[in-house]
């Protein structure tokens, strides 16, 4: 039996967004070590928040002046007041309460308390009917359960300890180590950090959905992408000068873990990732694009099992598979979403050619009586 033409193509383009939210979740996670490592030897999360953005607006300016410049929407009011307000809420005020509240916890637990993103940003897209919700449909109820799952995977990562599990890369870890280790992270889960980490992921939420109603108006991802990031540092230097005022100091980075941040976390947390979230964005929604960050848990634990050497523990893997199962109802429920747009959009166009068809023919009648009547005079 051959395959039909084109099957290949046709695969890769039903697997983009997929892939796409899956560098998002991997970028954050290596983000989120590098980052916490930085901050841990003097990163001022005020600059570095003004620095980023200057990055990523340097790194992707050329490419948006570029590629862009035929397909580039006018600049309106409405367009320029509403990339001022994203650049506000995500590259200032975000940035500054996510990595602020990580400095005060750690990168493992400021990762775990994004899962509340999924949940916040479905509630949030529900609202401005940005996602199709019909809770008496089945695959709408397979969205909102597998929403609760994956959330509630992610705090079993986060809560649940258990003994680890023996890994071949991973012998050279004790016990006691690994369990010693754990439970100083537990301890440093400070209140003050957890407010301002959830503050920072209502915000994320919040930009999310006002970069979804952005697109409609100005498609040009590339200058989007840019011009929040141009405005984002403008925006963090005011409350950079505003909060720390007379500390000159905080504008310098001499150690190489500072500017490896910056970097890594400007092209690739701000400037990669707003484009490919956008990209998914147009195609699938933004609930769509958080529904993943709990994966976010599954890859640092994956990757410091790795590099760190740390032995996984059972709650840990437990949670993973919650997560994953999570995450197949909420594909699920955005695939019948899909099947049932395409289905429609078939629908009307079979009902326009159908229209187009009896307006011929009736043209046709219409045509025909008059030459009859014309022969007969």
């Amino acid at each position: 039996m051959e395959m039909p033409k084109g099957w290949f193509w046709s695969v890769c383009k039903r697997g983009r967004p997929y892939i796409g939210v899956l560098f998002l979740q991997l970028g954050y996670a290596i983000n989120n070590l590098i980052v916490k490592s930085a901050l841990n030897e003097g990163l001022n999360p005020y600059t570095f928040s003004v620095y980023r953005n200057i990055a990523a607006a340097v790194a992707f300016g050329p490419f948006a002046l570029y590629f862009e410049r035929k397909i580039r929407s006018q600049m309106t009011f409405s367009v320029f007041w509403k990339i001022s307000l994203l650049a506000l809420i995500e590259p200032v005020l975000d940035q500054i309460l996510y990595y602020t509240g990580m400095k005060y916890t750690t990168a493992t637990f400021a990762i775990a308390m994004c899962n509340v993103l999924p949940a916040l940003t479905f509630v949030m897209a529900w609202i401005f009917r940005l996602e199709k919700v019909n809770v008496k449909k089945l695959h709408s109820q397979g969205k909102i359960l597998g929403t609760l799952i994956t959330v509630g995977g992610a705090m079993v990562m986060t809560l649940v300890n258990g003994p680890p599990v023996p890994l071949p890369w991973t012998k050279g870890t004790g016990v006691h180590q690994v369990v010693a280790s754990t439970a100083l992270v537990s301890q440093d889960q400070h209140i003050k950090g957890a407010i301002m980490i959830t503050a920072g992921c209502f915000c994320w939420a919040s930009f999310y959905i006002l970069q979804a109603m952005t697109l409609k108006e100005y498609p040009a991802q590339l200058s989007l992408t840019t011009l929040i990031c141009m405005m984002g540092a403008l925006q963090g230097t005011v409350v950079t000068l505003l909060i720390e005022n007379g500390k000159s100091g905080i504008w310098s980075m001499h150690k190489r873990t500072e500017i490896i941040a910056t970097l890594y976390s400007g092209i690739i947390r701000s400037g990669a990732s707003y484009y490919v979230s956008g990209l998914v964005m147009k195609e699938k929604g933004p609930f769509f694009v958080t529904a993943f960050n709990p994966l976010g848990m599954v890859i640092v634990a994956i990757v410091s099992s790795f590099a760190l050497a740390e032995r996984l523990l059972l709650g840990r893997v437990v949670g993973a598979f919650i997560i994953v199962l999570g995450l197949y109802l909420i594909i699920w429920g955005k695939s019948k979403d899909s099947s049932l747009s395409s289905s429609k959009n078939n629908d009307v166009e079979m009902f326009d050619k159908e229209t187009s068809n009896d307006k011929n023919q009736d043209s046709t009648i219409v045509s025909k009586e008059g030459h009859k009547g014309e022969a007969n005079v």
